[in-house]
């Protein structure tokens, strides 16, 4: 029987392998929002940067290793809720962190499970549920139950929350603190987080604001996604150049995303 320690170890690795699966689906995300702020197509979120590897040589291997990769991801992150590894406590502050730690573990297993059934050969990717639509669809789902407009819009408030945490994290750079070692992080890798955070707040500002409007308008067809958020970007004026910078960071947390899966500091708790 393998003990708790050496679950503990294999977590941490597919948790490296699911940092370095965040980092490939972000570069894929700002590499095709680049590519639509120069009129070459249309934006593109978590969901179909992933499934536009169905189509690559080799495609569904990595599509598999994805999948391993964001479920192990998850795990750490449900660790991390359920058993406080690295101390957060179980302060209001405390509490709200862990509780973003599993959304984040909740919404990594859809993408694991998006990314195997593709790996899987579960049907062609041109039919997959897009994350816009599935952010409608819940929004729907919400909206039917007892005081549903409300729990939509606080879903947007919640985001705007998270937006902050993201912004707070690239004003003040405390995510190398993240990173192991004593040597402090290159200047290069502390600007590549910190760009990369801000284009991160940017996305889910606008993302909380579809659904606080969702919620205020009881629409659900108002709520919707990464995607969306990088189109209504390019729809404002000067939208090539909004969308382009934009897109530049999440390429660039992609990148920071590959840093973290060789130097982030992990801490994986299981129980005994």
């Amino acid at each position: 029987m393998v003990d708790s320690a050496t679950l503990a170890a294999r977590a941490t690795l597919l948790a490296r392998l699911g940092f370095a699966a965040r980092g490939l689906v972000y570069v894929l995300v700002g590499w095709f929002a680049i590519d639509a702020a120069r009129g070459g197509g249309r934006p593109s979120d978590n969901q179909g940067a992933i499934a536009s590897l169905a189509a690559q040589p080799l495609g569904h291997v990595l599509l598999a290793l994805i999948a391993l990769g964001l479920a192990g991801y998850a795990v750490w992150r449900f660790a991390e809720a359920a058993w406080d590894p690295e101390g957060i406590g179980r302060t209001a502050k405390g509490a709200f962190e862990r509780a973003g730690h599993a959304v984040s573990g909740v919404a990594h297993v859809v993408l694991a499970i998006f990314a195997a059934r593709l790996a899987l050969r579960d049907g062609p990717s041109s039919q997959a549920t897009s994350g816009d639509e599935s952010a409608r669809d819940w929004s729907q789902w919400i909206m039917e139950q007892p005081a549903g407009p409300f729990l939509v819009a606080l879903v947007g408030i919640c985001l705007f929350v998270v937006a902050a945490v993201q912004a707070r994290k690239a004003a003040t750079a405390s995510f190398v603190k993240e990173l192991s070692g004593n040597v402090p992080a290159p200047d290069y890798v502390r600007t590549a987080g910190r760009i990369g955070y801000t284009a991160r707040a940017i996305v889910f500002a606008i993302v909380g604001w579809f659904f606080v409007s969702a919620g205020w308008a009881s629409d659900a067809d108002r709520a919707g996604g990464v995607a969306q958020a990088l189109r209504r970007l390019q729809a404002q004026d000067h939208g090539s150049l909004l969308l382009g910078a934009v897109a530049a960071g999440l390429f660039l947390f992609g990148l920071y995303s590959f840093v973290e899966a060789r130097f982030r500091t992990l801490r994986v708790k299981l129980p005994h």
